[in-house]
């Protein structure tokens, strides 16, 4: 006979794994309630859906994430600037990515007014959701556990990014 409180436990425990909406293939859903805004570049829905890959527009968005250790920009290590695949903003420098072990391109600070901040409950949980300031589009999430100088770590979904190489300096 199944004891009571396993099976309560099993239950919660596949209910807590229904929130890793990468495992689903399904967009994350933000259940909070996120304030209309307006951002320097808007497009209707056919607009984004005809400019952006099917995944580039489940994160960018609908807030979706892809799944971890998916992304090439993972292993992008060469110097250059990081920018939003919705509209190519320049959001973070090659100098501030680091190897976070999470599966997603890390940074610990974005370039200057490239970034906004929304919160999000998704799941239940408060986070700081990070969208591009321009065109309003889903990056990823900040979080308290990153290196120094700052002791953030920018969790950013490699498919929302773009990677512009420096060019090579003339000598």
């Amino acid at each position: 006979m199944i004891d009571r409180r396993i099976l309560l436990a099993s239950a919660a425990g596949l209910a807590g794994l229904s929130g890793f909406h990468w495992l689903r293939g399904e967009p994350a859903r933000a259940t909070g309630t996120k304030p209309a805004r307006k951002f320097e570049i808007e497009k209707t829905d056919a607009e984004w859906r005809a400019q952006l890959t099917p995944a580039q527009y489940n994160i960018l968005r609908k807030e979706g994430t892809e799944p971890p250790f998916t992304s090439p920009l993972l292993k992008e290590h060469r110097k250059g600037t990081f920018a939003c695949a919705g509209c190519d903003l320049p959001l973070y420098s090659s100098e501030t990515k680091f190897e976070s072990g999470t599966g997603w391109p890390s940074f610990w600070k974005p370039l200057p007014n490239a970034v906004g901040e929304t919160r999000d409950t998704t799941f239940g949980m408060a986070r700081t959701e990070i969208h591009c300031r321009r065109c309003g589009g889903h990056l990823g999430h900040v979080f308290d556990d990153g290196p120094k100088p700052t002791g953030l770590r920018y969790c950013m979904d490699g498919l929302a990014l773009v990677f512009h190489p420096s060019a090579p300096s003339a000598t």
